[in-house]
């Protein structure tokens, strides 16, 4: 009996033993998991989500723009901080399981060992790119090659030395210290935590009457763009603001404060300069226009990156477009794609891509009958545009009719601002990805698009002053319409930085400002001084609303702004001050974008069959060829804007001609190469050319004078 025991004794024990020996490696192996979730979440908190928190965080009217709430946004940070980790995390344990049963316990160990060892050098390469693209101006397959050295030495030391994996550990800390820093820190906290619905409280009726008050407030237009070469308005080209002009005050002196919507709005609507990094929104500017109107005015508003119209006084609408945390998912993916991008130059801002989610993509119908119907014009095709920005502008057009009580109408249309993606007529057309907007040849063509846009600005606005001259508001309201800022066109100075402000500052400041008061039908030019600021005093006085908070603006009915410096705010709290100028300093040649005349406009609407033609002269790569197979008039859109590359033994400035179906529609040269080719871009306007179905697209080089040689391809 003591020998069983005995001999049962070392069985037991030895059970015991390899049962604890299991336990062991189990808890080893989890222990070894939990310590690389860490350091995947680490290096994914560096790659993924510190740009991504940093660059929306300083971007709060991107949420504002695609209508998140704090919920949204919230998801919006776990998916991008907690997502990238737990997937990689994720897929190495998985593979790793399963060799470990393919292969056997040991094999298995070292599978997910490598795995992970794979991911630590991908994620470190990622990095890689992203610091190369800031420090650098190495791009493409040579940042790629890079990359993935500094990747491969990554992993070689965090196999080689254990301290790597240890730094990793710590900093997993990292993603943590992000989100905190966004949520509590960033200017999208206003958004995210809002400080509150008080604020200012809405102004009572002071007795005096209130007119109806239609404000349309434009985005990125300069108004240079409205002025013919005299400095006249040019009312061959923009009827209908030579007919508001003629019919209103047009202060020719109004400038704007800032280059940078999410300053330039909330200074307009508030009457202060631009203080802070806030958002564009009412828990950080109480005392706004809305506000301010809210107790005697019905308000109906449409914001776009902005939401300054406290809930209470503008509550959403019912059937409103919402993205919500769609838009912004899909809107961050693409943010992410430009962030890791080894092609990218930099990052692109949240405001670059502020485009709507598509009627059709919100499940709206087209044709509401809610919405008014479309023009008579058969060629003024809003009502079959995708992009909601025709679609805000029907809307807001819907509600201008007459009120048992005054009512305040706003609208923030981002027209003309680019994409330049509109004909005078309504349809639309894209660019190539990755076209440039600067540089010889292609500044011109940004200019003559956007100028084309405004075309189609004015041409709402038309649709605006006959809805109000139909419904009997015209006379009776007070009709405000101007832009937040311009744009500078200037070759080398284009855009709305201070390289802009300091060679353009006529095209950045000056912005069209006219106001219609109620039963005016008298033009006058107003040329005294005006800030942006001064805008909501001025309204409000019209108006006869009270502003009950300090402005740094003044009302033009009450006292004249002095002359002098006007204060620009590139960034908040460090204004710039810009050397007084007047209206002649802002269309003397000096001041405005050189355009020249484009090539050969006498073969412009020419049938190729009349023109001498040559021998081939090579060939041509068309971005866009694939859309001329399958027109779709009626649909919306035309392939208007043809570009493509010539090989590099074609001489830099030779003349292009594109044909449509046999005729000359746009006569271009070839710009100097680049790094994506020896590139030409050429824009055919004439909606005559095209034709549903297939159209023929052919291109020649322009020789001795008027000789067509045709490039193949």
């Amino acid at each position: 009996m003591s020998d069983g025991a005995g001999a049962a004794l070392p069985a037991g024990g030895a059970d015991v033993g390899a049962a604890r020996t299991a336990a062991a490696r189990s808890g080893g192996r989890r222990h070894r998991e939990v310590w690389r979730l860490a350091e995947v979440s680490a290096l994914c908190g560096i790659v993924v989500a510190q740009p991504m928190l940093d660059v929306t965080g300083r971007s709060p009217d991107f949420f504002l723009f695609h209508g998140a709430d704090t919920l949204d946004i919230l998801l919006l940070v776990a998916i991008v901080t907690l997502g990238p980790p737990l997937l990689l995390w994720g897929v190495g344990t998985l593979t790793g399981s399963l060799a470990g049963r393919l292969l056997g316990a040991t094999s298995g160990r070292a599978f997910r060992a490598a795995t992970h060892t794979g991911t630590v050098a991908l994620l470190l390469a990622g990095h890689a790119v992203q610091v190369g693209k800031h420090v650098s101006g190495v791009r493409g397959w040579p940042l790629v090659a890079t990359a993935v050295v500094v990747g491969a030495l990554g992993g070689y030391a965090y196999r080689r030395w254990a301290v790597v994996g240890q730094l990793l550990r710590v900093a997993a800390a990292g993603p943590l210290v992000f989100v905190l820093l966004f949520v509590f820190a960033s200017p999208a906290s206003a958004v995210v935590l809002p400080a509150g619905r008080g604020g200012v409280g809405p102004a009572g009726a002071t007795g005096a009457a209130h007119p109806p008050v239609v404000m349309l407030v434009l985005d990125e237009f300069p108004l240079v763009s409205l002025l013919d070469a005299g400095g006249r308005l040019d009312a061959r080209r923009f009827p209908n603001f030579a007919r508001l002009a003629g019919e209103s005050t047009w202060y020719r002196n109004a400038s704007a404060v800032s280059g940078f919507t999410p300053y330039a709005l909330p200074a307009m609507l508030t009457g202060r300069y631009p203080a802070g990094d806030q958002a564009p929104h009412y828990s950080r500017h109480p005392g706004n226009l809305f506000t301010a109107f809210g107790g005697a005015y019905q308000i109906e508003a449409q914001e776009s990156i902005s939401q300054l119209c406290p809930p209470q006084l503008c509550p959403e609408r019912v059937g409103a477009d919402r993205g919500g945390l769609p838009s912004l998912l899909r809107e961050s993916a693409g943010l992410l794609g430009q962030i890791v991008s080894p092609t990218e130059v930099g990052r692109r801002e949240p405001e670059h891509s502020y485009q709507e989610v598509t009627r059709r993509e919100a499940g709206r119908d087209a044709h509401r009958e809610s919405e008014p119907a479309v023009p008579t014009d058969p060629r003024f095709r809003w009502g079959a545009l995708d992009v909601n920005q025709p679609a805000r502008f029907a809307d807001f057009l819907a509600a201008l009719r007459p009120a048992d009580r005054p009512t305040l109408h706003f609208l923030h249309l981002l027209l003309p601002h680019s994409p330049w993606n509109y004909l005078p007529s309504g349809m639309k057309y894209e660019a190539a990805p990755g076209m440039p907007n600067d540089g010889a040849g292609w500044v011109e063509l940004a200019y003559r698009r956007h100028l084309l846009q405004v075309e189609y600005t004015d041409r709402l606005l038309g649709e605006t002053l006959r809805r109000l001259e139909s419904t009997g508001l015209y006379d009776r309201a007070l009709v405000v319409v101007t832009a937040d800022h311009g744009v500078s066109f200037t070759r080398g100075a284009q855009g709305r930085g201070l390289n802009a402000l300091r060679q353009a500052p006529g095209e950045l400041l000056w912005v069209p400002l006219f106001v219609k008061r109620p039963g005016q039908r008298t033009g006058v030019v107003d040329d005294r001084h005006w800030e942006h600021v001064d805008l909501l005093p001025t309204v409000a006085d019209l108006a006869g609303v009270p502003v009950r908070w300090p402005v740094d603006g003044v009302s033009a009915l009450r006292t004249s702004r002095p002359d002098g410096d006007r204060r620009y705010h590139d960034q908040p709290d460090r204004p710039t001050s810009v050397p007084g100028s007047t209206f002649a300093d802002v269309v003397s040649g000096r001041a405005r974008p050189v355009l020249p005349d484009p090539p050969r406009p006498d073969l412009v609407g020419r049938a190729v069959a009349e023109l001498p033609t040559g021998p081939p002269a090579g060939t041509v790569t068309l971005d866009n060829r694939g859309d001329f197979e399958g027109i779709d008039p009626d649909g919306g859109r035309l392939p208007v804007l043809v570009s493509g590359s010539v090989p590099a033994a074609v001489p830099d400035g030779t003349l292009l001609a594109v044909a449509v179906n046999g005729r000359i529609g746009a006569v271009t040269p070839v710009v100097r190469p680049d790094r994506k080719g020896h590139r030409f871009a050429a824009l055919v306007p004439d909606e005559s050319l095209f034709v549903p179905g297939r159209n023929q697209l052919d291109v020649y080089q322009l020789t001795d004078g008027s000789v067509l040689r045709p490039l193949r391809g």
